[in-house]
């Protein structure tokens, strides 16, 4: 089936507000987590969540990841009317590749290095000892060639280095992500699920793939019940520098966020986000359009995560006790009664 979009959005002047400070967890994962949400507990009780004794940190249910494959298929419904080509990433990403991105630059708060331990038997008795006396035997690992997942796009980057088919290309991808945040907001994980569909191509191509995906995203999430908003906003960018980065993307509207209130969470929460690169991962990656100029990105992503916390909090905590409507589009449903 064709979605059909409107190529035109008009969106909220305001931007969604920060991000809650952060917690220290107990290291028992069977230990209660203090500071968790009203949210977060009613879905732990509900078993929808499995505890990890982390903030941000948690098990799902099959009940919670039948929910959220369901969202899956219904984005990669719309891949599919794009002609996308389906990509599934690992939740690990070349060092290389990480920093072609210029995540570090922005974001050095929110990544996430993998290290590991390469020594021979002395090493290794010296980790050991540095273990039992509770002592900094992280500082004995070395950094492997690969960081945790920021973002699902940032693979399919390398994939398009040099010159693209006319038209340019579009991926459907989907990765596990990881950003620091620890919170106690139910909504906010540290290890999450992206879903994201990507345009390479021309300025003009991109731009129209963030218009049409905006419009395309906030009524497929209307569709499944939730009262849905577009807001320009901007990343979290890392220090002073970072001020002036966010008050340009949000003067230039180059990130658009579809929010929505959740019951149990303070104000509107972001579920999806369509966004515009410019030439930012064309320069990087050295990818040009047919035409020979430096090619532009855009990507509309959808947070499968907070998107399920959400019509978890508005439908209630049962799916089987959803609306028909609601079921059917993520294939819950069987025939009406």
């Amino acid at each position: 089936m064709t979605v059909m979009v409107q190529t035109h959005v008009h969106y909220a002047e305001e931007a969604t507000t920060g991000y809650p400070g952060t917690l220290v967890a107990p290291s028992d994962p069977r230990a209660p987590v203090a500071g968790h949400s009203s949210l977060v507990d009613k879905m732990l009780k509900a078993g929808l969540l499995v505890p990890t004794g982390v903030l941000g940190l948690y098990g799902r249910s099959g009940v919670y990841q039948d929910v959220a494959d369901g969202v899956g298929l219904m984005v990669r419904r719309w891949g599919q009317d794009l002609g996308a080509q389906r990509v599934h990433l690992p939740p690990v990403l070349a060092r290389s590749t990480f920093l072609h991105t210029n995540y570090l630059e922005s974001f050095p708060d929110l990544m996430g290095s993998v290290h590991v331990f390469t020594g021979g038997d002395a090493e290794h008795k010296q980790l050991l000892q540095r273990v039992a006396s509770d002592g900094d035997w992280p500082a004995l690992l070395e950094p492997a060639d690969v960081v945790l997942c920021s973002a699902a796009c940032h693979g399919v980057y390398p994939l398009c280095t040099g010159t693209l088919p006319e038209g340019g290309r579009i991926f459907d991808v989907q990765s596990s992500c990881f950003r620091h945040e620890p919170s106690v907001n139910a909504a906010r994980l540290q290890s999450f699920v992206m879903h994201e569909i990507v345009h390479v191509g021309s300025a003009e191509s991109a731009w129209n793939h963030r218009e049409e995906g905006l419009a395309c995203g906030l009524r497929m999430l209307e569709g499944l019940g939730l009262s849905m908003r577009a807001v320009p906003a901007s990343d979290p960018f890392f220090g002073r520098v970072g001020n002036v980065l966010a008050a340009g993307q949000l003067e230039e509207q180059l990130k658009i966020e579809g929010v929505t209130p959740i019951p149990g969470t303070e104000g509107e929460t972001a579920v999806m986000s369509a966004n515009s690169h410019r030439d930012h991962f064309g320069k990087s990656f050295g990818i040009h359009s047919a035409a020979g100029e430096v090619a532009h990105s855009a990507c509309v992503a959808f947070g499968i995560d907070r998107i399920v916390v959400a019509m978890l909090a508005v439908h209630g905590l049962d799916p089987a006790s959803w609306p028909f409507y609601v079921r059917a589009q993520l294939g819950l449903a069987g025939p009406q009664a």
